[in-house]
C-alpha cells in the first residue's frame, strides 16, 4: 500500500474467525519487521498455534529467533496470517 506516496508492507493477525486483531505497517519486509510484529501480536495475544505465511524467508527468520517455527504453515493458496488461538 502506499503512504504520502511511498510503498508500506500491511502486516495483519487474525483469529480463527478471520477477525482482524492487530494491524501494522512497515517501510521494509524483513526479518526485522517481521520479528517486531510477531512478538507486538504475542504480547497482547499470546502464543498462536498456527502461522500461516507465504514462503517469505523473513518470516523464517523471525520464527527461528522466538522459537516457534514448528507452527509455520506455508502455501500457495493460503492467506497470509498469523492465527491466535487460546486453546
Amino acid at each position: 500500500m502506499k503512504i504520502n506516496g511511498e510503498t508500506h508492507y500491511l502486516w495483519r493477525a487474525v483469529d480463527h474467525e478471520g477477525e482482524v486483531l492487530e494491524v501494522f505497517a512497515t517501510k521494509r519486509r524483513d526479518r526485522k519487521a517481521a520479528l517486531t510484529f510477531i512478538k507486538r501480536a504475542m504480547k497482547r495475544y499470546g502464543q498462536p498455534k498456527v502461522i500461516v505465511t507465504d514462503r517469505l524467508r523473513s518470516y523464517r527468520a523471525a520464527m527461528d529467533v522466538i522459537g516457534n517455527a514448528a507452527d509455520q504453515e506455508c502455501g500457495r493458496w493460503l492467506n497470509n496470517r498469523i492465527v491466535l488461538l487460546n486453546h
